[in-house]
Formats: structure tokens, C-alpha cells, sequence
């Protein structure tokens, strides 16, 4: 009798030998020869009573590999490199109320931590706020040891901030997600001068649209080794659970690209599109460069990383990290990826928390383990942004599942 398996995207797509030496264990080999075994959970049942089919209603992933041990879904069996956990860091002017944030960063010129909080919004501010109703300054640069607040700036120009990268001059480049009712801000990225001082804005403000004069929901913003401009845009796909609802979304216009622009904000290029195959997307989260000069990307909905050159040829993907909200790469090629959403509707059994692996292989080696809720009790939740300093302490910007777990916008998470 033949069986067919359903075999989840993350075996599809790792191209390794399967062979199943009972109804329980499915086991394959890499090119390594390092050997790896998942355990799933099945259901024998027919269709129309001819054909069996065996469903997988549950997956467990333990990775063995290199001497380092431990399972990549849950976390258990691998060390956490920064234990100590300091809840509500950096300091935040009187009379404000922390609001939920999804983007950190470090500033390369003096190594200080740049993120921005929603303006009360998406947590502890209440409902109907936004950096439009409420036109604070977002924008701060913390001192990394102290959390004092050394600038603040950008009030009145966004709506909701999403994305934030420094660039190698100390520019802030911020992607502004969602428009505002009167359609005159939204769906744009700004760049800021370090003092603070409005550069550039690309995409048609409070405009949404898929062309290249538009963005529709901007995600992240980084720039390349050349100072080209790249935007990871659309936010809608990570909830398009089947290929209908993908080729819906595409039939509306709905976005799920990489744009590319000259250093001047010129529109260069674009790839990628709703779906499932490499090269497209669903929620283009967060990007990164490494050290090689290769465009990270964090497919949220797809479960993955995936990397391209700098003209958007795909070039290989990274499966080990969870559901990524953000990730950050650092001088020494260690890769740091926060899962905040992984849950049983979305990405069953993943734990939520920072993974942590070498650049150059798919593989974790430490895990920074996230809040546990009572809605998600083993799966909890954590921020959606990470940055990394020079000393190897971990800063997480909390979005608005974990915010109110964590008291404030930001922690900090240090060896000691």
C-alpha cells in the first residue's frame, strides 16, 4: 500500500533524503552527514475510501549537529547567552506613556541604541492613538549603558512607524506603515538627518499603491554598501493562509515586494510578490545586510529567511529562526532573529523568544527565551525588533503582544 505524506514547507524545501522507519519517525540526512530527526504526530485516514493519506497534525524538530544539541522549535538544550533581564530600559520624557514599537537599531557611529515608540499607540497609550493624533516626538537615541535619552525628534510627520535603520553616516531612515484618515501621511519611508532634520521621503504620502511613486504598508528600510535604498514592502500576507487568498491579494494590488532605489531616491527596481517561492513573500518584515554584501529578508509569513545579492537574485534561505518579526546581524556574523507571533494558529508549537546562529549555516546555537501568556502558555510571545551592541548585549523592542508584559517600549537583556 502506498502512503502519500503532506510534508510541511520546512522539510520541502531543505531537499534532503526522507525515509520513514516507523509510523511516528520521519528521519533524513544532510549532504553533511550530520544527522537530524523530526518527530510528527499522524493521522492515518482515505479519501474516498481508495486513496490513504497520512496527515501530520503535529511537528517536533530536534537538531543535533556540530556538538551543539537542542531543539530549534521550543528552544530546550540550548544555552542563553544573556540571562539578565532589564524590563523598561531607557528613559522616557514626563508625561508620556510608552507605546508598542517593532523596530531597533544601533548607530554605527558611536555604537548608541535608535529606535522609536508609537507614540502611546498599539498598547499602553489606548485605542485611536497614533503618532498622527498624538505628534510627539517618536524618534529617540539612547545612551546604551544608561538608557538617558541623548536625542529625540520626528514629531508630526508619521503615522505609525515601523521599521528604523541608521545608516553608516548616523542618518535614521524610518518606514511609516499605515495612513492616517485624512490620506495626507502614511505609506512612506523618511530619512533624518543624526540632529533630527527631515532628508528625503519616498513614496506618495497617506497615497498607498504598488507602482514606483508608491508604497502600500512599508515594513523595513535599510541602506546597501553602495547606498542604494531597499524597502521591504506589504504587510498583508502573513494572514493568507492558501494559494486562493494569495492570488486574491495579488488580483487586489496588494503588496509583497523589495524595492530598490538610487541613493538620490530614485526608483531602480522591484521582486517579489505575494506567495510562496523564493523570491516572493508574505510580509517582507525586516531586512539586513552581512558582512558578504547580501540582502537579508524576513519572510514572516513564510517562515523564513531568505537571501539575495543586491540585484535581488535569490540566493539561498535560513528556516532554523521561527515566524521573524526583526533580526540583526552582527560584526561577527552571528545572527540574532526575534520570533514575536509563532502560536497555534500560526506556526503551531514554535516558541517565541531571540534565536541565535552563525551566519553561514541554518543551524541555532543559543536562545533568548520570550514572555509566557496564558493565552500562549507554551508558546508565549516577545518583542519584534533586536539590536545587538559591541559588547554583546541584546536590546528588544516590544511590540503590542508583548508590551504589556514587559512594562515599556524596550529591554534590555546583558551575560550579567
Amino acid at each position: 500500500m502506498n502512503i502519500s505524506v503532506r510534508v510541511p514547507r520546512i522539510v520541502q524545501d531543505m531537499h534532503y533524503k526522507l525515509s520513514f522507519p516507523d509510523k511516528r519517525n520521519l528521519v533524513w540526512q544532510t549532504s553533511e552527514s550530520r544527522s537530524k530527526k523530526i518527530t510528527i504526530k499522524v493521522k492515518l485516514m482515505s479519501i474516498n475510501k481508495v486513496i490513504p493519506v497520512v496527515l501530520i497534525t503535529s511537528l517536533f524538530l530536534s537538531v543535533h549537529s556540530l556538538g551543539q544539541g537542542g531543539n530549534i522549535i521550543t528552544g530546550d538544550g540550548f544555552p542563553n547567552p544573556n540571562p539578565v533581564i532589564t524590563n523598561e530600559w531607557g528613559d522616557l520624557p514626563s508625561g508620556r506613556q510608552w507605546g508598542s514599537t517593532a523596530g531597533i537599531d544601533i548607530d554605527p557611529t558611536d555604537g548608541h541604541v535608535v529606535a522609536y515608540e508609537r507614540c502611546g499607540a498599539g498598547g499602553l497609550g489606548g485605542p485611536g492613538t497614533n503618532c498622527d493624533t498624538n505628534p510627539v516626538d517618536p524618534i529617540f537615541k539612547f545612551n546604551r549603558h544608561t538608557g538617558e535619552v541623548i536625542a529625540n525628534f520626528g514629531g508630526g510627520v508619521m503615522v505609525t512607524p515601523h521599521g528604523i535603520h541608521v545608516d553608516g553616516d548616523g542618518n535614521v531612515w524610518v518606514a511609516d506603515f499605515a495612513g492616517n484618515e485624512a490620506g495626507t501621511k502614511g505609506h512612506q519611508v523618511h530619512k533624518f538627518s543624526p540632529e533630527g532634520d527631515l532628508l528625503m521621503s519616498l513614496g506618495t504620502a497617506g497615497q498607498p499603491g504598488s507602482g514606483p511613486d508608491h508604497l502600500n504598508q512599508p515594513n523595513d528600510v535599510i541602506v546597501g554598501p553602495d547606498g542604494s535604498i531597499y524597502v521591504a514592502d506589504g504587510h498583508s500576507g502573513q494572514n493568507m493562509l492558501n494559494a486562493q487568498a494569495l492570488e486574491e491579494g495579488r488580483q487586489a494590488g496588494l503588496t509583497a515586494r523589495i524595492v530598490k532605489y538610487a541613493p538620490d531616491g530614485t526608483f531602480i527596481k522591484e521582486w517579489g510578490q505575494l506567495g510562496t517561492e523564493h523570491g516572493d513573500f508574505r510580509t517582507p518584515h525586516a531586512l539586513e545586510f552581512d558582512s558578504q554584501g547580501r540582502l537579508w529578508v524576513a519572510d514572516r509569513g513564510n517562515h523564513r529567511l531568505e537571501i539575495f545579492d543586491q540585484d535581488g537574485n535569490y540566493l539561498e534561505s535560513r528556516y532554523s529562526y521561527g515566524r521573524i518579526s526583526g533580526f540583526f546581524i552582527t560584526a561577527d556574523d552571528m545572527v540574532y532573529a526575534i520570533d514575536s507571533e509563532s502560536g497555534p494558529l500560526r506556526h503551531e508549537a514554535w516558541r517565541c523568544g531571540v534565536r541565535i546562529g552563525p551566519l553561514n549555516e541554518d543551524r541555532i546555537t543559543g536562545f533568548i527565551p520570550g514572555y509566557q501568556t496564558e493565552s500562549r502558555y507554551e508558546q508565549g510571545t516577545a518583542g519584534e525588533g533586536v539590536a545587538v551592541d559591541e559588547d554583546g548585549n541584546v536590546f528588544a523592542a516590544e511590540g503590542p503582544a508583548s508590551l504589556p508584559l514587559a512594562g515599556g517600549a524596550f529591554t534590555k537583556y546583558t551575560e550579567r
